[in-house]
């Protein structure tokens, strides 16, 4: 019994020996890792349906795709930096700031270089009905959750309120929550609003404002006015009205691009065929999210972009006759 089990064994082995022999395409295999959000957020989304598409071609192109959940921009901004993320999506601010190491980026990252563009996203503020809030302002002496450190949301906020002249301690608390707890914590009274940056529509927003009747408050004022002037990130946005339950009124804000990132240490190929894999299968794309509905290749691979392109996203732009 035992022999026949050695020999078994032995043939085992000899199989997968010839069969990895026989495949050189199954030993060359590369994995290359997306850096996004929270769960609920849009940027998951993105990562999720850039990697499907990617994944349909993997045993052509022998490169698989994976999406992790991250901290948001920032984060991305820095793992990518530390060479621990491939792929990250992080606000058009936020790309901004890394890549000059300005606002809360304390070095340059010369080496981020840009993919494209994806949606709007309009920094959305929400209350809770019974908070008597109709405005930014409104908060002070209120418990506002204003992003977990490492979100482009909270570098965001950052700038908001240096804006239009408030700081932290104006809240009776600055709480410091992840976008999936946020949403759960308005509702259960331990937060009167949340402030965040994301794509429309969003799980996110409609759970609270469904749950609970949450409020969508405008983003308004000459401080916000200056501040849209002064950073060309920046641009006025409308979330629709009627989008989410209890909320018939447009909701007048301010926002950035979502942006997809990598480094110019990541290979040029690989970056070829995430690019190749999203803009050749655009159509499908734009299918598997709402925001992605109204994207046009054309501004994707301009609006929000502060880093340089990648070579291998640009050597694709060019075969497309896109850019020179």
């Amino acid at each position: 019994m035992r022999k026949e089990l050695a020999l078994s064994a032995l043939s085992v082995a000899v199989t997968l020996a010839a069969s990895l022999v026989g495949t050189p395409a199954m030993a060359q295999q590369k994995f290359v890792t997306v850096g996004t959000g929270g769960v609920t957020g849009v940027y998951y989304a993105v990562g999720g349906a850039i990697c499907r598409l990617v994944n349909k071609d993997r045993a052509k192109t022998n490169l698989r795709c994976s999406v992790e959940s991250t901290g948001g921009s920032a984060y991305n901004v820095n793992t990518i930096k530390a060479g621990e993320l491939d792929f990250g999506m992080t606000q058009s601010d936020v790309q901004f700031q890394g890549y000059k190491g300005v606002g809360s980026f304390k070095e340059a990252f010369p080496d981020m270089r840009s993919v494209f563009s994806v949606h709007p996203e309009p920094f959305t503020l929400l209350a809770r009905k019974e908070a008597n809030v109709h405005n930014f302002t409104d908060f002070k002496g209120k418990r506002l959750n204003v992003g977990n450190p490492g979100s482009g949301t909270r570098a965001a906020i950052d700038e908001l309120l240096v804006a239009v002249n408030m700081k932290l301690s104006d809240f009776s608390l600055a709480s410091e929550l992840k976008a999936d707890e946020h949403g759960a914590a308005l509702c259960d009274n331990k937060i009167d609003g949340f402030f965040f940056g994301v794509g429309h529509p969003s799980a996110n927003i409609q759970d609270p404002t469904t749950a609970c009747g949450a409020k969508l408050v405008p983003i308004t004022g000459p401080g916000i006015d200056a501040l849209v002037k002064k950073n060309s990130y920046f641009a006025y946005a409308t979330i629709p009205g009627g989008m989410y339950a209890n909320n018939p009124q447009p909701t007048k804000t301010y926002g950035v691009l979502a942006t997809m990132i990598t480094s110019s240490k990541v290979s040029a190929d690989n970056v070829y065929v995430i690019t190749k894999a999203v803009f050749d299968n655009f159509d499908e794309f734009k299918k598997l999210h709402p925001a992605f509905a109204n994207l046009d290749p054309k501004q994707m691979i301009a609006d929000g972009l502060t880093a340089p392109l990648h070579e291998g996203a640009a050597r694709y732009y060019r075969e497309k006759g896109w850019i020179k």
